[in-house]
């Protein structure tokens, strides 16, 4: 912030600073490396090197990361990296190794970020509401207490705790996933041809249509099985299967993924109603012409059985928070028109017949399967995999519910948080660096004062934003309204408990910047609220 005149200059773009670490003017990436701690030869340990990443939240198995990692295992053997390894390796990635030491990812303070996540964790482990699914045998006999999250930034950060490697079935959590194949290959309109787009205020296997003879929404079961009807229909279904698999895979960022063969003979053996919704369906002419409605079924059936773990599932929803492209490989797999689509439909429909409510309390896209998964998006933030088999009587994850709400009352990921105080609720926003609000609240509040924006500066005191609040060259706001002269502002700020004997670092008071720029009714406007002797001319601001 420039203060001689009395204006100011405002850089708030985090980014900014992360470049400035790695211009040429600067030395490349030597601030960077200076901020470790050196030996003899001035080299540093790979080690913290190694611990910085990961506290950053970029794991060593991270796939755009293997060249780096594998740089950093094959240091010298004294474990430490001179400055020339070091800069080639911040350069890797598109210069993620970097970003990630400065803070500059998704969530700045990831480490902080976890430990609140791992306390959710373990406030739930005692939980022991509700119950696995029964009406699959092979669900069944799940073990109730497994229990893992898992969180996915859109910038790769990653966190695990629990059982992340257990595998389990997606069941209706593969309904967004084809809904959005659906809205690649047809576009939405053809796609809404076939199935609705509201809520039913029903149970997700209830027999029926809408007015128009179509299921309600693509997130219960009979608007699942028209998806599947819309995915290439033309293909023999074992390669639509592969065709599914693959498309997780590539939304798990490279993961493996399996099928439950039991879970899929066991879900095709109980299946009477859903086989009824098909008819039921045929009946009302809602498929495509030509459909074949038992391959249909079965396709349904294994699309529901596809298995993986908490990880990838996480990747997926991340992937959704990062408008179709996936963080861990930068693949493109939904384009931003899908992902909005389905979003919406998971917002207002992806929690069975407890969806309004999810949306009234947590605010967030989310969907939920009988398995005890639960992937919730929070857009350009992050995705987050839950998975606790014990169900409440909507199907939902106990567990996974709870940990939504708790997450949503120490941070301000509700859709409309922003419409609140929700610092006052005390509520945080982990995608700021630590401080930056009051920073933040600082530069935007002196800006307002420089330039005169009286309604601006109401604004931020109303926001909470102090009056008294000062740059690191000590100007207040107070300050640069009277540099400038404006009279308004100098009275509402006064009469607000600005500070009019606040001295800068040159030892200026707003008075000495308002006699500086000849503002006479500013000079008068401040002299009533001064001490005679503050005011006299020994408080000249000293100039160097």
């Amino acid at each position: 912030m420039e203060a001689s005149n009395g204006r100011v200059a405002v850089v708030t773009d985090t980014a900014w600073r992360v470049r400035d670490f790695a211009s040429e003017e600067s030395g490349g990436y030597r601030k960077l490396f200076d901020s470790f701690k050196k030996d003899a030869r001035g080299h540093i340990s790979r080690i913290e090197m190694i611990a910085r990443l990961q506290q950053a939240g970029i794991t060593p198995d991270d796939p755009r990361m293997v060249d780096a990692f594998d740089s950093l295992e094959e240091a010298d053997t004294g474990g430490q990296l001179d400055y020339a390894r070091f800069a080639k390796l911040c350069q890797q990635s598109g210069g993620l190794p970097a970003r990630a030491i400065t803070g500059d990812l998704a969530i700045p303070d990831f480490s902080s970020f976890t430990a609140d996540i791992t306390g959710i964790y373990e406030s739930l482990l005692p939980e022991r509401r509700g119950e696995v699914a029964n009406y699959i045998p092979q669900l069944k006999r799940v073990p109730p207490e497994q229990f893992a999250i898992v969180v996915c930034t859109v910038d790769g950060q990653r966190f695990s705790i629990g059982d992340s490697s257990v595998g389990f079935c997606v069941q209706s959590v593969c309904k967004p996933v084809n809904y959005s194949l659906t809205l690649e290959e047809h576009g939405a309109e053809t796609v809404h041809r076939h199935v609705g787009r509201e809520p039913s205020g029903r149970g997700f296997n209830e027999l029926s249509l809408n007015g128009d003879g179509l299921p309600h929404n693509p997130m219960i079961n009979s608007g699942a099985i028209m998806s599947c009807s819309l995915i290439k229909p033309d293909l023999d279904i074992a390669d639509r299967f592969d065709y599914v698999a693959a498309t997780w895979q590539r939304l798990s960022g490279g993961r493996p993924v399996g099928f439950n063969n039991a879970v899929y003979l066991s879900e095709r053996q109980t299946a009477d109603r859903n086989f009824a919704l098909g008819y039921f369906m045929r009946e009302h002419k809602a498929f495509p012409q030509d459909t074949d409605l038992v391959e249909t079924l079965e396709f349904y059936f294994q699309c529901c059985s596809i298995e993986l773990h908490a990880d990838a599932l996480a990747s997926a929803a991340a992937t959704l928070a990062n408008g179709g492209v996936v963080p861990l490989s930068n693949d493109r797999v939904f384009s931003t028109g899908s992902v909005q689509k389905c979003l919406s439909l998971m917002s207002s429909c992806g929690m069975y017949d407890y969806s309004g409510e999810f949306a009234f309390t947590i605010g967030l896209p989310a969907k939920s399967g009988v398995s005890g998964a639960l992937m919730v998006v929070i857009p350009k933030v992050m995705g987050i995999a839950i998975w606790s088999p014990r169900l409440d009587g909507h199907g939902n994850s106990v567990r996974g519910i709870e940990f939504c709400r708790q997450l949503v009352e120490k941070y301000n990921f509700h859709t409309y948080d922003s419409l609140v105080q929700s610092d006052r609720e005390g509520k945080r926003d982990p995608r700021l660096k630590k401080n930056q609000a009051a920073v933040d609240g600082t530069i935007r509040l002196l800006w307002s004062a420089s330039t005169g924006d009286l309604e601006g500066v109401r604004a931020l005191l109303a926001s909470g934003v102090s009056p008294r609040s000062a740059d690191y060259d000590g100007r207040t706001a107070l300050h640069l309204a009277a540099a400038e002269g404006h009279l308004d502002l100098v009275t509402y700020l006064l009469e607000r408990g600005a500070d009019h004997e606040a001295r800068d670092r040159w030892g200026g008071i707003p008075l000495t910047d308002a006699e500086r720029g000849g503002h006479a009714e500013v000079m008068e406007a401040l002299k009533q609220w001064i001490d005679p002797v503050v005011a006299s001319p020994s408080t000249e601001r000293r100039t160097a």
